[in-house]
């Protein structure tokens, strides 16, 4: 596969994770909603770091700090702190308990303000790709 074919493989399903997202927030999920919006986040992430790197195969993680800051790319401080909050949802996400925990005590306008900068941020990093 060429680097292109790579990079279409990982944002061939962004826009249907964030659907899910949108999905899980009116059916009233907010956690499970931040995992789905972590997963197009990740996988926007993962094409990021094949375009900036030699390699067509990204790390195996799921730690969008780290395949963010492994690009040739700038972000804000703000937004490196943002990738590094929406971590909390693929890991408590993975795991029934700490699923459970998490969804009480993330609220509607919590999962809004994640939501819209997730929003905010897949735009940054479809701007970055071009």
């Amino acid at each position: 596969m060429t680097k292109e074919e790579h990079i279409k493989y990982w944002l061939k399903q962004v826009n249907t994770d964030f659907d899910c997202a949108i999905v899980l927030y009116q059916a009233n999920h907010y956690a499970q909603a931040l995992f789905w919006a972590h997963l197009a986040l990740e996988k926007l992430s993962k094409a990021l770091w094949i375009k900036t790197n030699e390699g067509n195969t990204p790390p195996f993680v799921h730690n969008l700090l780290r395949l963010i800051t492994l690009t040739n790319e700038t972000f804000t401080e703000e937004q490196l702190q943002f990738f590094n909050e929406m971590n909390m949802f693929q890991i408590k996400g993975r795991y029934p308990d700490y699923a459970e925990n998490l969804e009480e005590t993330i609220t509607k306008e919590i999962c809004d303000e994640y939501l819209n900068k997730t929003k905010e941020m897949l735009q940054c990093l479809h701007e970055k790709l071009l």
